[in-house]
């Protein structure tokens, strides 16, 4: 499908520079661009591509300032990163949808499918399942005996959903995550461990994205809980009867202990670690591989183990990497300091 330069700046509220019958019918990231692409720049570490790219329309911030001119027709707008968010979900909704239960997919008889639902081949869903409308169901996804999925969500190859867990709508679940494993829960005794058992559920409300290979444990009672808008990317480990805050997001890696409650608007770099039964506040950032102890109050921005504000703790990492001389420093001085007890 192919647009010009005045449709989409019509479509972002952009101003046009350059040639408004400009026609566009693919992406291209700037350094890349070729003729009939679209592509963007806000990150002025790439301004030097603009000079040179092919791409036929960029998007750009209206307050950027170019020392010459160039090929491509501009679109200025306020923030160009939101602007191509927006590009690329209409882009996104306008491929066609697959429909249709395929011959290959197990769907037990008491389990109910809501219109307009494509089933992919080796589905395999259980007694009682629920699934709303439009929903996508790729290859190979598994849903237990009583889970529920909400409408127009998308569940992608080999993701499980245990049994009894809920998922809402309009959510991603990508490939490999797991929704609903045990929690790790085991009372030791003389000759190993007991297994606790799980018995509760995970309730995973709408708009919400979890990456690949990403895991959420059902709780021992009640529910782990990921509220609306939360975006988890891959390789996250959620424990049970955790309590994720709404639009919180967190980068890879990240490991949540049991009975930890985050609050909204949060996000957390790659690697984080919180400890178990602790509450964290609404609008925390904690940088990457920062180690969490206690509880966080809201509205504060820390990094390392245990967190601190940036400030102190980039100071602190500059002392660190001088400690071997300081340690130097200071046996000389001990030493001096001994001869003078001598020398008395």
């Amino acid at each position: 499908m192919e647009f010009t330069a005045k449709q989409i700046a019509e479509f972002i509220g952009g101003k046009i520079e350059g040639d408004e019958l400009a026609t566009v019918n693919t992406f291209a990231k700037i350094e890349e661009g070729k003729k009939g692409a679209i592509s963007f720049l806000s990150n002025l570490k790439y301004l030097h591509y603009i000079y040179d790219t092919e791409s036929s329309v960029v998007l750009i911030n209206e307050d950027v300032e170019l020392e010459k001119p160039v090929k491509a027709t501009l679109i200025r707008v306020k923030d160009a990163y939101e602007c191509v968010a927006k590009l690329l979900q209409l882009y996104q909704s306008m491929k066609p949808k697959k429909v249709g239960i395929d011959s290959l997919a197990f769907i037990h008889p008491s389990a109910k499918i809501g219109k307009d639902c494509y089933i992919g081949p080796f589905v395999a869903i259980g007694p009682n399942v629920v699934i709303g409308d439009g929903c996508v169901l790729h290859p190979h996804v598994t849903i237990g005996e009583e889970a529920s999925v909400g409408n127009n969500t998308e569940i992608y190859s080999n993701a499980v959903v245990y049994h009894h867990c809920k998922i809402g709508n309009n959510c991603v679940l990508h490939a490999g995550c797991v929704i609903g494993a045990d929690g790790f829960g085991f009372a030791p005794n003389a000759e190993g461990y007991d297994k606790i058992p799980q018995i509760g559920i995970v309730t995973i409300e709408d708009n919400v994205e979890i990456g690949a290979n990403t895991c959420i444990d059902r709780s021992t009672m009640g529910s782990t809980v990921i509220r609306k808008g939360v975006k988890l990317d891959n390789l996250i480990q959620i424990a049970h009867n955790v309590e994720v805050g709404e639009n919180t997001v967190m980068s890879a890696q990240v490991g949540v202990a049991g009975s930890t409650k985050i609050g909204s608007w949060c996000m957390f770099g790659g690697q984080v670690g919180l400890a178990g039964h602790i509450t964290i506040g609404d609008k925390v950032f904690l940088g990457a591989q920062s180690g969490v102890p206690g509880n966080i109050k809201s509205d504060q921005t820390l990094i390392g183990t245990p967190p601190m504000e940036p400030k102190s703790y980039f100071k602190s990492q500059a002392i660190f990497r001088r400690l071997p001389d300081i340690y130097k420093e200071l046996n000389e001085l001990k030493k001096q300091v001994e001869e003078l007890k001598k020398d008395k």
